[in-house]
């Protein structure tokens, strides 16, 4: 039997902590070929495209999810999971949760992997959902001690700090300029939709680790190659996905892309991830192909039990 899920029942199982697991492993399984996770891929309808991401955690199951650009006002994704064995579909999502804490959770990865063992400050510039969702994972990964906010709107912030507060439990506030959000911040977060900079290099201290959501490309990014000169350590959480947008991703073009590395491999101890506590590490945030898939079967396995 088919099993569809809401967003309110992704909500209901997923935690930060499950979620951050669930992409670690995806990540160690992708690096290892258990997970076969190709680049996305997209097909122009005119005034807008379907885009698909796929994979395949071998003899286990398969699928993929499905998103448009159109822009209308209700659209959602599609996740669907197959069973690897006989090809039925076990289960069809149906919202934005499962992508949203998807992304959020491959950030605490990185925050895990990649940021000081002592970090404890949060700055955010963004104020959305997919902001959201990279505190929400960092918190469960690090013991937060402050979150500092900034977007362009006063009310958005403020309600993002609230939010912080509220639901995570760790003082938060707004602040009314990017630089003041990343000033002497362990970890910086940078969900906007911007694309020009919003962020300068000389604004972050030393040792600072810096998540960066979505596709960062040329004449497309909200941080200029001044964080990259900067950045002793790069990664992704997909190479070849970084590659292969066009235009091509900022952290993919050289003289960067030779030192850009697989958050996976990183995880798995097979390339170097930071070894001073004053280097500066980005993660290059671009969605592993699978991982909605891979997060997907974890709720259903959730839900099972709790039968």
């Amino acid at each position: 039997m088919t099993v569809l899920i809401s967003d309110s029942e992704v909500a209901a199982a997923l935690d930060a902590a499950t979620s951050v697991d669930a992409m670690r492993q995806a990540l160690l399984a992708a690096y290892h070929g258990r997970l076969v996770a190709p680049p996305r891929a997209a097909a122009s309808l005119g005034a807008g495209r379907m885009v698909l991401t796929a994979g395949h955690l071998v003899g286990q199951w398969y699928g993929y999810r499905a998103y448009d650009t159109f822009g209308h006002p209700e659209t959602e994704q599609v996740v669907v999971l197959h069973d690897g064995r006989t090809g039925a579909v076990r289960a069809v999502a149906v919202g934005e949760e499962l992508g949203s804490r998807r992304t959020g959770a491959l950030g605490g990865v990185a925050v895990d992997v990649l940021a000081r063992e002592d970090a404890v400050t949060v700055g955010v510039i963004g104020a959305g959902g997919q902001a959201w969702t990279q505190v929400w994972a960092a918190a469960a990964v690090r013991r937060l001690r402050e979150v500092t906010v900034h977007s362009r709107s006063a009310a958005r912030r403020e309600a993002f700090a609230a939010r912080v507060r509220a639901e995570l439990g760790i003082p938060a506030r707004a602040v009314d300029t990017a630089r003041e959000a990343v000033r002497d911040r362990d970890v910086v977060v940078l969900a906007t939709s911007s694309p020009t900079p919003v962020l300068s290099a000389a604004d972050l201290s030393p040792g600072t680790h810096v998540n960066a959501v979505g596709f960062k490309q040329v004449d497309r990014a909200e941080f200029g190659t001044d964080l990259l000169d900067a950045a002793t350590v790069l990664a992704s959480d997909s190479v070849p996905q970084a590659r292969s947008y066009a235009p091509p991703m900022l952290a993919a073009l050289p003289p960067y892309a030779s030192r850009l590395r697989d958050l996976g491999a990183v995880l798995a101890g097979m390339a170097p991830g930071r070894t001073g506590a004053d280097q500066i590490s980005v993660f290059c945030s671009v969605g592993l192909a699978g991982t909605e898939v891979f997060l997907l079967d974890r709720v259903v396995r959730i839900l099972a039990t709790a039968v």
